[in-house]
């Protein structure tokens, strides 16, 4: 929407896409607890459910402390009966209780881990809910200084990975620092000297598993970021491939994308690689704890201090004390992932929005379609001025042709009167209400608009034409289609109205451009917005198109902005517009006897079409 002239002069979206707040290594210590925050809050409903979820995870994790104790009990009483006799009732009624213990824990397990399913599939949805209504209540400008493929990576990439990591570490988590926390208060239950020998042969894993976490954290929020940059450039290029074969830029492009591609993958292998070393370097301190606790065990076994049952106990005791140390390494890591998504998700949903208009009252339901600009003030930049004090006023049914160089604010004018942007100085009226006290619903529903840019969405052609439009008629619809000479071209289609376009459908650019006109013309509205709108056909199809705008245009106020200026001989009014300042008005005859800019603009476009 925005003003080519505007447009040419900023970055590309690659160049332009803001970095996430926490600076080129993703979001800081203190902006991952802020996101965490912010999703705790966002997730209230949920709370009861995951706290459910929790309570079953750390029953669950008890169940199973308990088991090596009554494993150690069996091994005693198994020795003991190697020489009176085993005692099969009680070893059967261990093994009883034993079964039931892990039963209940599989059980509880099982539940924790549907519910948190759920619930974090529920939060992503709601999320992406969340954050398409967002994109609806952002200003056009935030969608110019933002990459589209940056935008789409923290709708897709970034809530699936809030809703992956959440669902694998919030449970992952909880039982593991119930086993550690369970296993070191049974370790000093049964034997004090043992459980310190095997506290000392692990606390190693501790130190190393904060080094590696404050290391890889950085890379984590680094993945996220880059991979949003990637998305961005790769849909850049895709959309304009055209023109990147036509410029033979494959090079710079390979080459551009293989340093966002090298950057990212140098984040992500530090990330994976750091966090890979958790687990080897924990199965390692794991099995070091073993050993410890067979040479301590069997050196009180010999003093009869303990008995072979307490040290099948602590062997088990010890995988269970060791092996959270990996989950909660590994749930760490995960959770880093998740501060940085959630962070880019949430400062997305934090994004300044368009302003609230549920208190507006003004209302046009009737219009009669007079418009006035009074001393008009824009820039896309405050201190570059586009539209400068600019004044005028239009009558009910004129049609006005908008005419001038690049640059000169001719598209600005319309989003300034669509309220794409709001004027920064003066006020634009219809039928003498201040659009400003218009809500932008109200206003959108007074204008049919047509771009030069044609946009068609996966559908049938029916449906592309008669888009959010209600009430239209078959014969409306081929009215509208034979007005714009799209009717013939459509019946020859195999299922006519209902072709489905979508990539195979192979449409020319004039052809898409058809469409969009017929949709404009389908939709009852008193003002009109002409865009360029026959760029992208050709003399003859200008023509039948000229034809159908004077249609088209009956009862209407017009606006039109042309660069071909024999398409707008016919205007009520011509505006001729430089460096954001009318510099003559007047039809088309009256503008060539001046002899000023337009006629030399009308001449040097007759001299080349010559």
């Amino acid at each position: 929407m925005a003003d080519k002239e505007y447009a040419e002069s900023k970055t590309s979206p690659r160049s332009r896409s803001r970095r996430p707040k926490g600076g080129p290594e993703g979001p800081s210590k203190g902006q991952g607890l802020k996101s965490f925050k912010q999703l705790f809050v966002y997730s209230s409903a949920y709370v009861p459910a995951i706290i459910t979820a929790v309570v079953l995870a750390i029953t669950g994790s008890i169940f199973n402390i308990i088991g090596p104790d009554l494993l150690g009990d069996m091994t005693d009483t198994i020795t003991e009966g190697m020489i009176a006799g085993i005692d099969m009732e009680t070893i059967s009624h261990i093994a009883a209780i034993l079964v039931t213990l892990y039963a209940l824990m599989f059980l509880f397990q099982y539940i924790q881990g549907f519910i948190m399913a759920t619930v974090t599939q529920r939060i992503s949805r709601n999320l992406r809910n969340d954050l398409s209504k967002k994109m609806n209540r952002l200003p056009l400008k935030y969608f110019d200084s933002n990459s589209t493929g940056d935008v789409l990576s923290r709708v897709t990439n970034d809530v699936d990975l809030v809703g992956q990591t959440l669902n694998q570490s919030i449970s992952g988590l909880t039982s593991a620092v119930t086993l550690f926390l369970g296993s070191l208060v049974m370790m000093f239950y049964t034997n004090w000297i043992m459980a310190i020998s095997g506290i000392l042969a692990t606390f190693i894993g501790f130190a190393m598993m904060s080094f590696l976490i404050s290391k890889s954290q950085v890379y984590f929020g680094r993945q996220q970021q880059t991979l949003g940059k990637l998305n961005g450039y790769i849909e850049e290029v895709y959309s304009g491939h055209q023109v990147v074969k036509a410029y033979n830029g494959e090079r710079d492009a390979k080459e551009t994308f293989k340093e966002i591609n090298n950057g990212l993958y140098d984040s992500a292998w530090k990330s994976q690689f750091l966090s890979g070393l958790m687990m080897p370097f924990m199965m390692f301190v794991g099995n070091l704890g073993y050993v410890v606790v067979c040479i301590v065990g069997a050196a009180l076994a010999v003093n009869g201090q303990v008995t072979f049952g307490v040290i099948v106990s602590f062997m088990l005791y010890i995988r269970l004390f060791t092996q959270p140390l990996s989950q909660i390494a590994q749930g760490a890591t995960q959770l880093q992932s998740t501060a940085a998504a959630s962070a880019r998700v949430f400062e997305f949903l934090d994004e300044q929005e368009l302003a609230d208009e549920s208190g507006k009252k003004g209302k046009l339901d009737t219009v009669k379609g007079d418009v006035e600009f009074r001393n008009v003030r824009f820039g896309y930049n405050e201190e570059q001025p586009v539209i400068k004090n600019f004044s005028l006023s239009i009558k009910a049914g004129q049609k006005v042709a908008i005419v001038g160089p690049t640059g000169a604010g001719k598209t600005t004018l319309v989003n300034l009167l669509m309220r794409f942007y709001e004027v920064q100085g003066g006020e634009i009226l219809i039928d003498g209400v201040p659009i400003s006290q218009l809500t932008r619903k109200n206003l959108h529903d007074l204008f049919c608009m047509v771009l030069q840019d044609t946009w068609l969405f996966e559908g049938t052609i029916r449906e592309n034409i008669m888009y959010s439009s209600e009430g239209v008629t078959d014969e409306e619809l081929e009215a509208a289609s034979k007005a714009v000479g799209l009717h013939h071209f459509i019946k020859t289609l195999p299922n006519g109205y209902d072709t489905v376009l979508d990539d195979k459908a192979s449409l020319s650019a004039g052809q898409k451009q058809l469409i969009t006109i017929a949709r404009a013309m389908v939709k009852t509205a008193p003002l009109l917005i002409l865009d360029e709108a026959t760029s992208s056909v050709d003399t003859r199809t200008e023509m039948l198109i000229q034809e159908a705008m004077d249609k088209l245009t009956i009862g209407k106020t017009s606006f039109v902005i042309a660069h071909r200026l024999s398409t707008i001989k016919n205007a009520d009014l011509i505006l001729v517009m430089k460096d954001g300042d009318i510099i003559e008005t007047g039809t088309h005859e009256e503008l060539l006897n001046q002899k000023g800019f337009y006629a030399e603009l009308y001449n040097s476009q007759f001299e080349e079409a010559s």
